[in-house]
């Protein structure tokens, strides 16, 4: 892969500032004051809010507290996506800190997975790598790894260990030099005003005449509206990682340099705001 570090560093070190405030509905046996976090975008909710729980537990009595999980503006956030994903495609036109509600009681089954421990994050994590793998690699890659090289992807996200987690990541992001890139590209496309979770259908970063294929060109393909054509006003952002990349970007340098640690493209598709 091309070795451009720093792209990764600054993927890696995006941070979001959070500002945790109790729902007004839960029992406490004194106020409870909002606590502040700086987010790291790459991780997951469940996994960095260790702090916040301990927090608010502190004003809560034992029977006052189930599951606790996170809504923003009325909307739960699915722990599963990434930190970034959830802000980009719900706050990222909001001013900062981003405010985020926390709950302990009413878990909304329908719209959140249940997470009751690390261990369901990091159940979560390994078999997005391996459906990514799947589609780079035909899987090999993640088949030749040992267990403790699993271990070595997860304990890096988990500890926040860049230069751990990267030693073994690259292998993932490795092909042969005659292929001109992945067999597939792992990517998915979330916008607000669908029903359904995200698109996910199978693109080569390559063509079949053997030219690369752009972001523009996926998106032609997956999403056409999301195209500003000539003489249009432009109606969306496509964001990753909460920037716009140029539409002329080859895909795979995207999917090397700004794939969250699941190995996939998580990419935002917002209406810019009419205001």
């Amino acid at each position: 892969m091309a070795d451009d570090k720093d792209v990764l560093r600054d993927v890696w070190f995006g941070r979001i500032p959070a500002c945790f405030t109790l729902n007004q509905d839960e029992v406490t046996e004194r106020e409870a004051e909002p606590y502040y976090l700086l987010l790291p975008r790459v991780s997951y909710l469940t996994l960095v809010t260790d702090k916040v729980k301990k927090h608010f537990l502190k004003v809560m009595r034992a029977e006052d507290v189930e599951e606790m999980w996170f809504e923003y503006e009325g909307t739960p956030l699915k722990w599963h996506y990434p930190i970034g994903v959830l802000f980009d495609l719900h706050a990222s036109n909001n001013v900062l800190p981003w405010s985020i509600t926390v709950h302990f009681k009413n878990f909304p089954d329908h719209d959140l997975l249940h997470c009751p421990s690390n261990s369901v994050i990091e159940a979560h994590f390994m078999s997005s790598i391996k459906e990514a793998d799947a589609l780079k690699h035909k899987s090999q890659v993640v088949n030749d790894m040992q267990k403790k090289d699993h271990k070595q992807l997860w304990m890096g996200l988990q500890n926040d260990k860049f230069d751990q987690f990267w030693a073994m990541n690259r292998k993932l992001m490795e092909y042969p030099t005659e292929d001109g890139g992945f067999r597939y590209i792992p990517f998915r496309i979330y916008q607000t005003m669908s029903d359904r979770p995200f698109i996910q259908k199978l693109f080569r970063p390559v063509s079949s005449e053997g030219s690369a294929h752009t972001l523009g060109d996926l998106l032609k393909e997956m999403y056409p509206d999301a195209i500003t054509n000539d003489g249009e006003q432009k109606r969306y952002q496509v964001v990753i990682h909460g920037i716009e990349p140029l539409l002329e970007t080859p895909l795979q340098w995207l999917s090397e340099h700004l794939s969250h640690p699941d190995n996939f493209l998580h990419i935002c598709v917002i209406p810019i705001p009419t205001d």
